[in-house]
């Protein structure tokens, strides 16, 4: 499971760690790109993937034209609190283990063994990083989890100043278009310091199986959502997030989602004609919890944006 990448800019905007990175695909990546509209107003719903390969540009015309459409940009959370130089620092003070203990103290001793294998494959990386690999066990397990996950995605060439949220607030300020946040960098901490013991662990565990066997899983989520496939990307993050961790999807997806949703409705109810485009994680547009359903069933008329597959209307 990715949620990383689907969910969240905050380790993206924090860790940008240097990449090796493949060359240039032949075509854009097909976006999941929705409008929903009012009487006069529009908002602009894409799908980000929040690390990103060079081959993933130049990105689709559809982007391009609702991105020169838009007056205003809105990011889960704001372009200054992502570039901020305290972000990683405030992220590593929340996740400091404060009892005294060791990670490996919780963890049982398959998991245990399966950390070992990974840092010692992973230790001229993050020493590159300042961080040597025993500094790991100073933290709570989803901030390792996290770290796992960041790693092993530029050790695959994925790279965070190339994910669509970092390209889009540099396009918005070098266009001189107002930028916002849907939360704060705060609040993104919170939600991921506040996951249950029991599933920061199954979290831990489970990008520590990923990145051991490989990363098929993050190679068939990249390709799907290149491919701008709506069902497949859900079924590969979202139904296998509800599933094994209920309480967590509920906690960072549905919740934050309904957040956000008077922000989104404000902006269309605004007076004049004011488009804005939203670059929110893919995961958040999908599924019966997503946004595009519930605007949908607000009565907002939603439609997709997909010249490639020639996508229009209700889907």
């Amino acid at each position: 499971m990715r949620l990383t990448k689907l969910l969240s800019p905050l380790v993206a905007a924090s860790l940008l760690f240097a990449a090796s990175l493949p060359a240039r695909a032949e075509a854009p990546p097909v976006p999941l790109l929705w409008k929903v509209s009012d009487a006069d107003n529009s908002l602009y719903l894409l799908g980000s993937f929040h690390m990103l390969l060079p081959g993933d540009y130049p990105l689709s015309r559809d982007v391009d034209e609702a991105f020169a459409e838009a007056e205003a940009l809105l990011f889960e959370m704001s372009p200054q609190e992502m570039a901020s130089p305290t972000l990683a620092l405030q992220m590593g003070q929340a996740a400091l283990r404060g009892d005294g203990t060791t990670l490996d103290s919780e963890l049982t001793p398959a998991l245990r063994e399966q950390l070992r294998a990974w840092t010692e494959r992973n230790d001229a990386v993050l020493r590159g990083q300042g961080m040597a690999p025993e500094m790991l066990q100073m933290f709570e397990p989803w901030f390792v989890a996290l770290t796992v996950s960041m790693v092993d995605m530029v050790q695959a060439g994925y790279a965070a100043d190339l994910g669509l949220d970092q390209h889009f607030a540099s396009a918005a300020e070098a266009a001189g278009k107002p930028t916002a946040g849907l939360e704060t960098a705060r609040q993104q901490i919170d939600f991921l310091d506040g996951m249950a013991r029991t599933e920061q662990l199954q979290y831990l565990a489970d990008v520590l199986e990923s990145a051991l066997a490989g990363n098929e899983e993050l190679a068939r989520l990249h390709a799907a959502w290149r491919g701008g496939d709506p069902e497949q990307v859900w079924q590969l993050a979202g139904a296998e997030m509800r599933a094994r961790y209920p309480e967590l999807y509920r906690h960072i997806n549905v919740q934050r989602n309904d957040a956000w949703l008077p922000e989104l409705e404000a902006r269309l109810a605004a007076p004049g004609t004011d488009d804005t485009l939203v670059v929110v994680g893919a995961l958040h547009l999908l599924g019966e919890d997503g946004l595009v359903e519930k605007l949908r069933a607000r009565g907002h008329r939603v439609e997709r944006i997909c010249s490639a597959c020639g996508a229009t209307g209700g889907q």
